[in-house]
């Protein structure tokens, strides 16, 4: 009788080989994805879809953590920011909050104000 085990590959499998989604792999769509969580009017946006009451959806905000750490962090444009509201987005108290206008305009404030801290030094 034939063995029906399947041979493994000892590499992993090349980049021209990884799976692409509308021409993308998931690394870059989870990096455009995860960066675009640093704009307080996509929160809100999320939010208005009610994105941030669906258990998926909140799972998969729980697995794109693995963005604050080494080696992917250094991908980020906007880490502060980014992995700032990630982390809040853990919190029910925020996905529900961040439907009001006034936390969104707190948020862009904030940034606005570290931007310009930021650039004062130079």
């Amino acid at each position: 009788m034939a063995s029906r085990d399947v041979q493994m590959a000892q590499d992993p499998p090349s980049p021209e080989t990884e799976p692409k989604y509308g021409g993308f792999t998931r690394f870059e769509i989870e990096l455009e994805f995860v960066q675009s969580l640093a704009n307080p009017f996509y929160l809100n946006h999320l939010a208005s879809l009610k994105l941030l009451n669906d258990p998926a959806f909140i799972a998969y905000l729980a697995y794109l953590q693995y963005w604050s750490r080494p080696p992917y962090i250094k991908y980020l444009n906007y880490p502060g920011p980014t992995l700032k509201h990630l982390e809040l987005l853990q919190e029910e108290r925020f996905r529900q909050d961040i439907i009001s206008p006034e936390l969104v305009q707190a948020l862009v404030t904030e940034g606005v104000k570290a931007s310009v801290e930021w650039h004062k030094d130079e």
